[in-house]
């Protein structure tokens, strides 16, 4: 609970004294309205004064019991209004009972100047009535007065103050878009100056919220920026559909002003003046006409108490695996890398934000040495193992097949026996969809460690083996997103190899969900796939992210088209025919599992154990025989 500030309590105080005030006046008001002061005189006056203490104690503490004072006045609605007046009501009659039994209020005999005699209540209940409405006139506006005078002060802050000069564009008059508005209108403008809303509901078209027009729809965007001379433009629409929203901020986009993606109302917290902080900029995923993929965290919940171990962890796709599996609170992560940096800082990260559970253990080798594997499962004896080690860089892989061949495949397959030997639970292989029809090395290598996993599937009656078969990361090491940073710091130009080139993407948190779920629905031999929407033209990414640094494409920064570099394909596929004879989904309609191809099995193995024997020049006939439609053999 935060504590009440010396400011605030300053500001309580006060209103309290001008209630009493206001309740006291009230009261006064509606005697002189009986017009009976003039026979009871000033024993009518005393007996209100009598009345005084207890009739202002009722109201305020009625007052404070519905927590009138911690209406923030300035941020009021009509529910607040009618909380007051509930309020007031209910302390008017508690405040008629209490003088009926307390003060014990009683009739008297006045003889009036024609000798008549009446009956007078010395104090009327009628004057309970009067009192209550106009304590309600008074109370409610000098609210309503606080309200005008301080939207007034904001007014000229807003035509004066340090911002005013950033005129925004609100996009979504929803709960979200006027969320935004309210809070930067109660900020004293401090941030900006909203000048305009723009929603396609054209039910709105021609109200205003809080004195600010909504004007058009989405589609008129920039002739509205124009108008109003708007130079930011903030995306409140948290609900829209993928394909909408990325129109939008395409449209926006073209207006040469700055745009910003507002946060979902859950994501909010209580402190309202730090909503403006949660404005981010239009990222490059806003722009996929792809929804993120949302998994079922039940499902994960087989690594919880567990040992899991993570080859290849400290990798950019390694170390979001270990933050999800994290998550779901395993007993133990075993973090094993060849580059100790990244897992050092890993697992600094880890630790500081789960205090030591799970506990985080590193251990530095190679899957390459099955003699270091095997210490590391005797230490540990895992009951998962996600198998992320591997060379991905498909140009340097065509220069070193051998070397990708040896870490790659031999790698996986030194994993996969350890974790059948050490009666390993469940065992994940993160594939790639360079897997189908390869015509790289790198892809080959990886075609064969998902037939290594469904061989180890066969023999296996432990282990439950499956593999992971996704597209391009974003953001990972040697995706294109980064590169494309780079080159754009550097002045550009942006280098694409080709302008029909095309490749699946999905986020690197999705990426590593979909990992750990695959481990929870395999039963064994599977190669899950996700549904990963429609592929993207690199070239469009490229446009894009130039966009969205506030330049045009081909004017202030060039495209550079370089050609297709060796073993890459102008577009990906995510399974191959013959697995899709039988494909089905799983639970989860996002994720479906291909059927496993047939090959030969002593093949597998009697290549495998020439590796170590193996020459260079000898590695793409090599993988020509394990992957009969690998295109790559004869470079």
């Amino acid at each position: 609970m935060r504590k009440m500030t010396l400011q605030n309590r300053t500001k309580i105080a006060l209103l309290i004294i001008l209630d009493a005030f206001f309740i006291n006046i009230s009261y006064v008001f509606s005697l002189m309205l009986h017009k009976l002061s003039i026979h009871l005189g000033e024993f009518r006056w005393i007996q209100f004064l009598y009345r005084f203490p207890l009739l202002t104690l009722i109201l305020l503490v009625t007052f404070v019991f519905f927590k009138i004072y911690k209406i923030s006045w300035k941020n009021a609605s009509f529910i607040d209004i009618v909380k007051l007046a509930v309020a007031t009501t209910i302390a008017s009659v508690v405040a008629a009972f209490a003088d009926y039994f307390v003060m014990k209020s009683q009739l008297i005999t006045i003889t009036l100047s024609t000798g008549e005699q009446k009956l007078y209540w010395v104090y009327p209940y009628a004057a309970y009535f009067d009192g209550l409405l106009i304590t309600l006139v008074f109370i409610i506006g000098s609210r309503i007065f606080y309200r005008l005078v301080d939207t007034i002060i904001k007014e000229r802050y807003r035509n004066s103050g340090i911002n005013a000069d950033k005129r925004i564009m609100i996009i979504g008059a929803g709960a979200m878009g006027t969320t935004v508005l309210k809070e930067m209108q109660q900020g004293g403008y401090r941030f900006g100056n909203p000048v305009v809303i723009v929603d396609d509901d054209k039910n709105k078209n021609g109200y205003s919220v809080s004195g600010v027009p909504i004007v058009g729809d989405c589609d008129i965007i920039p002739d509205i920026a124009k108008r109003y001379k708007v130079n930011e433009i903030i995306y409140c629409i948290p609900s829209a559909e993928p394909d909408r929203k990325k129109e939008i901020l395409n449209i926006c986009m073209s207006t040469g002003c700055d745009i910003k993606v507002s946060p979902g109302l859950d994501e909010l917290s209580n402190a309202k003046d730090k909503i403006y902080e949660k404005f981010r900029k239009v990222d490059i995923l806003d722009l996929l006409s792809r929804p993120e993929v949302k998994l079922d965290p039940e499902v994960c919940k087989y690594v919880t108490d567990q040992t899991i171990l993570v080859t290849g962890g400290g990798g950019s796709i390694g170390s979001e695996l270990c933050r999800q599996i994290a998550r779901y609170r395993p007993e133990k992560i075993v973090i094993f890398d060849i580059y100790e940096n990244e897992a050092f800082t890993l697992k600094n990260s880890l630790d500081s934000k789960y205090y030591g559970n799970p506990e985080i253990a590193i251990r530095i080798g190679s899957v390459r040495d099955i003699s270091r594997l095997k210490e590391v499962f005797e230490e540990f004896h895992p009951s998962c193992v996600f198998h992320a080690a591997a060379h991905k860089h498909v140009p340097l892989m065509e220069d070193s097949p051998l070397e990708a061949i040896k870490n790659n495949i031999l790698g996986t397959y030194n994993t996969a026996l350890c974790s059948n030997d050490y009666k390993v639970k469940n065992f994940v292989l993160l594939s790639t969809d360079k897997a189908v029809n390869p015509a790289n090395v790198m892809g080959a290598t990886k075609r064969v460690a998902e037939l290594i996993v469904q061989h180890f599937s066969r023999i296996s009656s432990d282990t439950k083996f499956a593999a992971v078969r996704f597209g391009n990361v974003l953001g990972s090491h040697g995706s294109v997103i980064p590169i494309f940073k780079k080159q754009l710091e550097n002045g550009g130009p942006i280098t694409v190899t080709h302008p029909d080139i095309t490749r699946y993407f999905m986020t690197i948190p999705e990426a590593a969900q979909l990992v750990v779920q695959a481990g929870g629905l395999a039963s064994g031999g599977e190669i899950f796939v996700l549904d990963m929407g429609e592929p993207v033209k690199i070239v469009t990414l490229a446009e894009n992210l130039i966009k969205l640094s506030g330049f045009e494409p081909y004017k202030d920064i060039d495209i550079v088209f370089t050609g297709l570099r060796p073993g890459e394909k102008l577009y990906e596929e995510l399974s191959l025919e013959e697995e899709n004879e039988n494909r089905r989904t799983t639970q989860n309609s996002k994720i479906f599992v291909t059927s496993p191809v047939d090959f030969d099995d002593e093949l597998l193995i009697e290549y495998i154990s020439k590796i170590n024997r193996l020459s260079p020049q000898k590695a793409r006939l090599f993988l020509k025989a394990l992957v009969p439609n690998f295109t790559g053999a004869d470079k």
